[in-house]
């Protein structure tokens, strides 16, 4: 095994992942949508002094919800590839990867609320 090949490899795989989810960013309007919401719950975060359970909880569901809707959109983007044109089975995998991204999106919003509410209160 070449070490300086399996760095690179490895580099590459990071610079890939990154492309993607900037590819993401700059096409999917839900991505920035949960991009803005990172970025305000990380910014309450700061102003309320939330725990490091709290902070824990708020980084795993932004993970949670991000990494959904980079599957969402991979999925689209496969399905719409493979059946361009309408195809009721198409809709169907395309509606249930939004429905995952929804329901981790809930989950999420419902944490935060119990985080931050009793804070701002």
């Amino acid at each position: 095994m070449n070490p300086k090949r399996e760095c690179k490899k490895l580099i590459n795989s990071f610079r890939y992942a990154i492309e993607g989810f900037v590819s993401s960013f700059k096409t999917e309007r839900n991505m920035k949508i949960h991009v803005l919401a990172t970025i305000i719950v990380i910014i309450l975060g700061f102003i309320l002094k939330i725990s490091l359970l709290e902070w824990c909880i708020c980084a795993i569901s932004i993970a949670l919800v991000i990494g959904a809707e980079l599957f969402n959109t991979a999925i689209e983007t496969v399905v719409d590839m493979i059946s361009p044109q309408k195809n009721p089975k198409a809709k169907l995998a395309k509606d249930i990867s939004a429905a995952a991204v929804l329901i981790l999106s809930l989950g999420s919003a419902v944490a935060g609320l119990i985080i931050f509410i009793p804070k701002i209160i």
